[in-house]
């Protein structure tokens, strides 16, 4: 598929307004069970330049939140032909970085609603604390996607998506679920790897201990984490 021009590293204003969202989401996860957040991605060709760099992006998300009671992640991806992949829930960053560096981009159309489902499917087993998906495209029908939210709003589950790009019928579906599921939406670029790990460890930090814990991790993170204390105080 063809890749938009990517945009220009997210504005202030598009991190702050994700940074309050991520900050007033409220806290579903009983105290003592250990948090569990699905990992999507998009693995469709568009995605190979920076597929890299998330895999070692995502590591940090363990790392943040092992002093909060630690956190299972569960890696899923789409690509090629009708080709979708679910990993067994995992609580250390090497096994999902050998996982991650395993897969190939392949080309092929989008499978969103397959992510939406699965997650729906996983929660109804064992509550599933967010979900964050990260791709740049969309290629299906916003009503079915949206219905799905619905779904998962049911169950409680936030969806947080970040968007590689500016297509504008994935910006503009990536709001939909996000406001649909109380979760939230960023766009991010490729010269903002830094920006995107600390969202990222935000949004785990929150599944891991909840909103204190996401507090106390702005204190001492530098970056667009800083502007987290000042949101909650808002929430």
């Amino acid at each position: 598929m063809a890749k938009d021009k990517l945009v220009k590293t997210s504005n202030r204003s598009e991190i702050d307004a994700f940074l309050k969202k991520v900050a007033t989401t409220p806290v579903r996860k009983p105290t003592g069970r250990t948090g569990r957040l699905i990992f999507a991605m998009d693995a469709t060709a568009s995605r190979e330049p920076t597929w890299d760099h998330a895999c070692h992006i995502q590591a940090q998300m363990f790392e943040e939140t092992a002093a909060l009671g630690g956190l299972s992640i569960q890696l899923c991806f789409y690509r090629g032909f009708n080709e979708f992949s679910a990993s067994d829930w995992l609580s250390n960053k090497t096994d999902l970085q050998q996982r991650m560096l395993a897969v190939h981009c392949l080309g092929g159309h989008t499978q969103i609603r397959k992510v939406l489902r699965h997650a729906i499917r996983e929660t109804r087993e064992k509550p599933v604390d967010a979900v964050v998906f990260v791709g740049d495209c969309l290629e299906e029908e916003v009503d079915e996607l949206c219905q799905l939210a619905g779904e998962l709003a049911l169950h409680n589950v936030p969806v947080f998506l970040f968007q590689e790009g500016n297509q504008p019928a994935a910006k503009r579906a990536f709001k939909q679920i996000a406001r649909l599921t109380d979760g939230a939406y960023c766009p991010f670029d490729a010269s903002s790897a830094q920006q995107l790990r600390d969202l990222l460890s935000a949004v785990a930090v929150y599944a891991a201990g909840g909103r204190r814990a996401l507090e106390n991790f702005s204190k001492t993170r530098g970056g667009v984490t800083k502007l987290l204390t000042s949101q909650i105080n808002k929430g």
